[in-house]
């Protein structure tokens, strides 16, 4: 299935973002895989300045971008496909734990041509319950493409009414660790900010006046100099809340180069995307109400950018 729709972007190169390869800054800002990006530059549907660009260069802060994605996968089609790096962490009668690694999405969307987490489990098998969207399949709570970790998908109908509710009532415990560049004072702390769409980028949020109540948690558990490990507790679940909330109290995710990351530190620690990841998920089970809690280790690119930091190697 083909869709019908043709979608523009216009995107500002800011001060942040200068020496970008074009490619790399249209995946990041518009959350589409790099492939997509080189396509779009070579099929001719980038335009740098007024110009069509037929191939990716390093752009220059002000450089106005015009992109126009032409009609791609019907986003209602799951594209069932394994993901060898996606792992089973619980496998009960209604709910399945999965560990999500960096580049796949929790579901199939608009512009989303790579691998999701509903297509993943139905390639191993899994059936999953139908209720909710069709291409949302068990989808209870979502975590961003670029960020890894644990979610709980429901299997049966049942699971998916009391997990979609127990989510919206915010009685989950979603406790993420990320590394922050600076060290956040207080060490410990509130951030209550509300949460809105960017008026100037719509691929982006902010914190705005308006915006829905965002509350985020925090604890400083290592400093390094530089950045610092923390651990977050998520009392309401946004989209982009933890990088937005950081972003705006000056302590952006290393590597998070759409929220004003140094892109020289994430470059030092090899990260190629924010540091953030979904380390622990507590629920009550959707059947007996016993709580059950899970608990990821962080994958290889996240722990090297910590070793670095530790031993002082960047």
């Amino acid at each position: 299935m083909i869709s019908d729709e043709t979608v523009s972007h216009e995107l500002l190169v800011e001060s942040d973002d200068a020496g970008s390869r074009l490619d790399a800054l249209l995946a990041r800002s518009l959350d589409i895989p790099r492939t997509l990006a080189s396509s779009l530059c070579k099929d001719s549907h980038v335009q740098v300045n007024g110009r069509t660009i037929a191939k990716s260069l390093k752009l220059k802060a002000g450089d106005r971008l015009h992109v126009t994605i032409p009609p791609q996968r019907d986003p209602l089609e799951i594209k069932v496909e394994k993901v060898e790096e996606l792992k089973i962490i619980a496998d009960d009668d209604d709910y399945v734990v999965i560990d999500k690694p960096v580049g796949v999405a929790a579901h199939p969307s608009p512009g989303w041509v790579g691998p999701t987490v509903v297509g993943a489990l139905m390639a191993e098998g899994y059936n999953i319950t139908t209720s909710g969207a069709a291409e949302r399949q068990g989808i209870v709570h979502r975590l961003d493409v670029g960020t890894s970790g644990l979610m709980v998908v429901a299997k049966t109908e049942r699971a998916y009414t009391a997990l979609k509710r127990a989510f919206k009532e915010r009685t989950p415990t979603k406790i993420y660790h990320a590394v922050v560049q600076g060290l956040p004072d207080p060490l410990e702390g509130t951030i209550d900010a509300p949460i809105g769409r960017h008026p100037g980028h719509d691929w982006k949020f902010a914190v705005l006046e308006g915006g829905r109540q965002s509350v985020t948690h925090y604890k400083v558990i290592e400093a390094f100099g530089r950045a610092s490990l923390v651990e977050v507790h998520l009392e309401t679940g946004r989209t982009h809340q933890i990088r937005v909330h950081f972003s705006a109290f000056g302590h952006p995710c290393a590597g998070d180069q759409t929220y004003g990351a140094d892109p020289k530190l994430g470059a030092a620690l090899g990260l190629t995307r924010q540091w953030l990841h979904a380390k622990k998920l507590g629920f009550n089970h959707p059947v007996s109400g016993q709580w059950v809690e899970y608990e990821s280790q962080y994958p290889s690119d996240l722990e090297g950018a910590v070793e670095l930091l530790r031993n002082g190697e960047y």
